[in-house]
């Protein structure tokens, strides 16, 4: 008798960089039990998959679940399923890096489970029509993408239950709709639900499927999720209904699906990806507008599928801390290309290369480049685990480049795709991006022998959940509901670390502000500082890999007394020093007019060095030792910042200084487990008083020194 169709594709992911304990934790309550469960109901059988950085992990610190794995899948239980191995969002990457990223999570599932994977899970089920070009190249038979995808191009909810055929130029792929009120369905309801949702689907659509594909780390990880779904037995009564049903309902792997099954059609999908996702996508004000809507008519199904949120590269607009570290990664990607296509290279080249090329991909984890209630944008380490390995990649490539291992190179560029362009140095002790139309300041900074980037900070920005911090459920809301629907604080009063910034968080921003300004304003962002000197257009006077010269204010042939504004210099000398690097910058600065000034100037520096209360990471100056949180005025013209665990030190003097005001800079964000206050580094002014006479100068200069620890 023919019989209706669950199939389900669970999927387990942990970022690049993620920490040892969430690990063991995602593992201890999520990964084993589920599979155990599994074990013990071989008539329920599904896809799984899961990324290569967790592959790797199990591997090293869990062998003992590779061996239940191929138990699973040698008795035909689990169909394991493929994708990019380090789990980028395969459209933001190039297409030769596609290739690479699913061909190698298919040798390494070929390798330890003796069969190669026909489909393809999509990182956050990311979409665009140029998908299938990709998908099938790489020998990908199928994918899943959510319904949403289909409503978007017009389909109805009847018409989900069963594959199509996407193509392009020629090339398909068959793509798999998840329903979302599965999704909501499983494990949050009762069981009787579920069954109830499926027996209702096949009663309109016989012989067809109803598909869900989503997280693993929904069953046990995810809060209140462990208990309900081991303890209390979830997963057992879920698995034991199904097994009651089989009588009309078959519990079907995806591809085994597809292979007995003729497609029900073909499908023209836009660029879309799950509805959270696209909202979070939204820029903030419209992501409220947005929600009201959702509000208003999400309950309508004829009006679902024209409620669509933004792409997901938008984030790459929303957030210019994600395209930097996405334009860098494409920057090292093309690269490692050029040098691996070019001439004819030497056995250590050819091995510095292909590990710079693993380093890129491992870079091309998709968690740190957006955010919502998952995404990793907010969390430095994550960020920082990308950027290292972009620093390991791009200093192995220009070592293969630069056989005598000492060079130095200038270039101006427009290195973050903004239409203008930007200054990038790069030496075997450091690279560093200058940003002339940003103040003139440096976006970015990376010490090469440590593989560590220096500023790696984030600029704070109202988001749209920061309402809700105002009347938030701070003892958590009763009873087990999805994640999107959820509330909680990590920490309360919250509200009060609601600062934003007015510039992105550069170094050497040049501030110049009212006398009567003191520490707490700056701490506030109360400072009032000039916009066009801190954020304004320089203009490059000189470039050489060895000095750049910036200069802001009025062209030369206007007269000084028609124009009331600053006239700017700013010279940055970069120097090899004994195994580090040494940033001068010089700053020169006069009126413009003829008249007296009063006020305060400041050079900002920002470096993140991730830990704000460990003990290997810590202030130093002559007044002692403090952690990385600390907030406070000091008397001091040289301060050093140093990081034992990455092994690098930052020392910062500015001559003649009165003091530096230092203080953290902290996000509130929200994650899985709710809202949490995130250290994202330090922001350090030098501080100067500054009376100018008319048509006086000031001068001064601030200089970082970057060594490493021992």
């Amino acid at each position: 008798m023919p019989k209706f169709h669950l199939c389900l594709l669970i999927h387990a992911h942990q970022p690049v960089g993620n920490f040892e304990e969430v690990l063991q934790r995602a593992y201890a309550q999520s990964y084993r039990p589920f599979i155990e469960v599994l074990l013990r109901h071989p008539g329920i059988r599904i896809g799984l998959h899961y990324s290569g950085p967790l592959l790797e992990w199990i591997e090293r610190a869990h062998p003992e679940y590779f061996d239940q794995l191929r138990t699973l899948a040698d008795r035909g239980q689990v169909e394991l399923v493929g994708g990019g191995f380090y789990e980028p969002i395969l459209v933001s990457i190039p297409p030769e890096d596609r290739l690479e990223q699913i061909r190698r999570l298919g040798d390494y599932l070929e390798k330890h489970f003796g069969k190669r994977p026909r489909g393809a899970w999509l990182a956050e089920r990311v979409w665009e029509p140029s998908m299938p070009s990709s998908l099938a190249a790489a020998g990908v038979e199928y994918t899943l993408v959510d319904d949403n995808h289909f409503l978007s191009a017009g389909f109805g909810l009847d018409q989900l239950h069963g594959d199509y055929v996407a193509e392009e130029l020629g090339a398909i792929v068959r793509i798999i709709p998840g329903l979302k009120s599965l999704r909501y369905l499983i494990p949050y309801r009762n069981p009787e639900e579920v069954i109830e949702f499926l027996r209702g689907a096949a009663r309109e659509h016989p012989c067809g499927m109803a598909a869900m594909g989503d997280d693993l780390e929904k069953f046990g990880m995810w809060p209140g999720t462990h208990d309900h779904c081991y303890r209390d037995g979830w997963i057992e009564r879920f698995f034991g209904a199904l097994k009651a049903n089989a009588d009309w309902l078959a519990v079907t792997p995806p591809g085994e699906y597809l292979a007995a099954n003729e497609p029900i059609g073909r499908a023209a999908l836009p660029d879309a990806s799950y509805t959270e996702m696209m909202e979070w996508a939204l820029p903030t004000e419209a992501r409220k507008r947005f929600h009201e809507l959702q509000q208003e008519f999400g309950s309508r199904p004829d009006v679902q599928g024209f409620l669509r949120g933004a792409h997901w590269r938008n984030f790459l607009n929303k957030y210019s801390e994600a395209n930097l570290l996405h334009k860098k990664m494409l920057y090292v990607s093309e690269k490692i290309r050029r040098l691996a296509s070019g001439r004819k290279r030497g056995k250590a080249s050819v091995r510095a290369l292909e590990e710079a090329r693993t380093e890129l991909l491992r870079a091309q984890c998709n968690d740190a480049y957006w955010h919502g209630i998952f995404g990793g944008l907010y969390a430095p380490h994550l960020r920082t685990a990308l950027w290292r390995a972009l620093v390991r990649a791009e200093s192995l490539a220009d070592g293969a480049a630069h056989p005598a291992r000492r060079y130095a190179n200038a270039a101006s560029l427009d290195f973050d795709a903004d239409g203008r362009e930007e200054i990038y140095l790069t030496t075997e002790r450091f690279a560093a991006l200058l940003a002339p139309d940003d103040g003139g300041t440096i976006a970015a900074l990376d010490f090469r022998p440590a593989g560590v980037t220096l500023i790696n900070s984030i600029q704070r920005r109202p988001e749209a959940y920061h309402e809700r911090l105002q009347n938030p459920s701070a003892g958590g809301t009763p009873g087990v509901i999805s994640i999107h629907e959820q509330s909680r604080v990590k920490e309360a009063g919250l509200e009060r670390w609601l600062r934003y910034d007015r510039w992105p968080r550069n170094a050497f921003r040049l501030l110049v502000f009212s006398p009567e300004k003191r520490f707490e304003d700056f701490e506030q962002l109360q400072l009032e500082e000039d916009p066009q000197l801190a954020g304004g257009a320089h203009r490059v006077a000189k470039l050489s890999p060895e000095k750049v010269a910036l200069t802001f204010g009025p062209k030369a042939e206007i007269a000084p007394s028609a124009i009331d504004s600053w006239r700017a210099e700013k010279v940055f000398s970069f120097a090899r020093i004994e195994n580090g690097f040494e940033i001068v910058c010089e700053v020169a600065l006069d009126r413009g007019v003829a008249a007296p000034a009063r006020l305060q100037l400041g050079l900002e520096v920002v470096i993140n060095f991730l830990a704000p209360s460990a003990p290997d990471r810590y202030f130093e100056t002559a007044g002692g030792r403090f952690p990385l949180r600390w907030a406070a005025a000091t008397p001091a013209s040289q301060l050093r910042v140093v990081d034992e665990w990455q092994k690098v030190a930052a020392t910062i003097e500015a001559p003649d200084a009165r003091e530096f005001w230092v203080a953290p800079i902290e996000t509130v964000s929200e994650s899985e487990e709710g809202f949490e206050r995130v250290y994202q580094g330090s922001q350090i002014l030098a501080v100067w008083p500054l009376e100018l006479a008319p048509g006086e100068i000031w001068k001064g200069r601030l200089i970082l020194r970057v060594l490493p620890v021992e």
